[in-house]
């Protein structure tokens, strides 16, 4: 019998698929994730299921989709009895732990979303999702000094520092503890908005000027996408560091897997933030290192989606090979989520390595695209009565 591997799931926040230095985003730069995607592979055309955050981690940690998994609007928490990535791996004999944003317990609707009221929330263990050890905060965007509470810590204590600094820090002095095979994931969020709220040290600031937009970002989005820009290099860069540092202290034989719930519009179409079906908002960068029977630095184009996350695991900590043979992804938003910017409708569809089908709520067509041909998702192929 092969012995367990250990598996670390890595997880940021908007983070979009096109900006690292393996995407086509020219303003970026990110050696951790290059050197990790040097010593395993990357899967290019990798997808959220939902371009929101409660949604798209309710998916990755149960394998089933929103709202099957229980969770359908913004403030639903991932039901208490939600069969987890963490129930099977500790059946499986793994310790098990979560560091970082969770976003899936029960939150009040009226209370700001960015500061210390739910920074400092109390997530109960029974919300956990199973992890045997958990230690983070619900959300709050606050990126400097978070507040962290959970098996240790009885209440939320604010910690000095980078927010994926810390935890970075913190998973890995959990790790270092290990005398066993593990499963951890550790959500460090960054690089969310407020993107000019957090000043990471040691990274310098891009100009606005010099910032190259997508092709399809029209004129009168560019001043607000540049501005947001600027910090979103940013905590690109911090995070990719923080990535690297952590990457650095692990045993060679850890599977580690760098990911994010969403991408960002950023202007393209007109458009900002998530929760809409373009390419700057489904996809997401996926690098793997360590998984068994990959080939060392290899690009995989297959329609991987965070969906796939918990057989993943299971094969990898088991040393089997795990093969996507899925032709098309499934892609939604299950809710419309009543926040500046986002999706105004309800849709679902899929996408494949070279087509994007997108319906309405009443099965309308809505969105159709050539990627193949129109990577920038610039001609509609839908019916055009259908377009808004």
């Amino acid at each position: 019998m092969k012995p367990r591997r250990s598996v670390l799931w890595v997880v940021a926040t908007q983070w979009r698929g096109q900006a690292w230095s393996g995407g086509d985003d020219p303003n970026v730069h990110t050696p951790g994730l290059v050197e990790l995607a040097a010593r395993g592979v990357s899967y290019s055309q990798a997808t959220t299921p939902h371009p929101f955050g409660p949604f798209a981690r309710a998916a990755m940690l149960t394998g089933v989709p929103s709202p099957e998994n229980g969770v359908r609007d913004y403030f639903d928490p991932l039901p208490r009895s939600a069969r987890t990535i963490a129930h099977e791996m500790k059946e499986a004999g793994h310790r098990t732990a979560h560091f970082g944003k969770w976003h899936l317990s029960r939150r009040d609707p009226k209370a700001p979303l960015v500061g210390e009221v739910h920074a400092r929330q109390i997530v109960p263990e029974a919300d956990r999702g199973g992890f045997e050890f958990w230690e983070g905060f619900e959300s709050g965007f606050l990126l400097n000094d978070p507040w962290l509470h959970g098996t240790r810590l009885a209440e939320p204590v604010q910690i000095t520092g980078y927010q994926s600094d810390v935890l970075v820090d913190r998973t890995a002095a959990w790790i270092h503890e290990q005398d066993q095979s593990w499963f951890a994931v550790i959500d460090l969020e960054a690089p969310h908005p407020p993107y000019n709220a957090a000043t990471p040290v040691g990274i310098e600031e891009l100009e606005m000027s010099s910032i190259l937009l997508r092709e399809n970002v029209p004129d009168s989005a560019t001043v607000r996408a540049r501005q947001d820009l600027v910090g979103y290099y940013r905590h690109i860069a911090a995070t990719d560091r923080a990535i690297a540092r952590l990457v650095s202290e692990l045993p060679e034989d850890v599977v580690v897997i760098v990911t994010s719930v969403h991408g960002d519009m950023h202007g393209s179409h007109g458009r900002f933030r998530k929760g809409w079906p373009y390419e700057e908002s489904v996809r997401v960068p996926f690098i793997v290192a360590g998984a068994p029977g990959a080939e060392t630095g290899s690009i995989n184009p297959a329609s991987v989606s965070l969906l796939d996350l918990p057989a993943m695991t299971r094969n990898w900590s088991a040393g089997r090979a795990w093969v996507c043979n899925r032709e098309q992804a499934p892609i939604s938003m299950p809710s419309v989520v009543k926040l500046p910017d986002q999706a105004d409708r309800i849709w679902s569809g899929w996408r494949s390595a070279d087509r994007k089908v997108i319906h309405l709520a009443d099965d309308s067509p809505w969105l159709e695209f050539d990627l193949e041909k129109d990577p920038t998702e610039r001609e509609n192929l839908a019916d055009s009565s259908a377009q808004s």
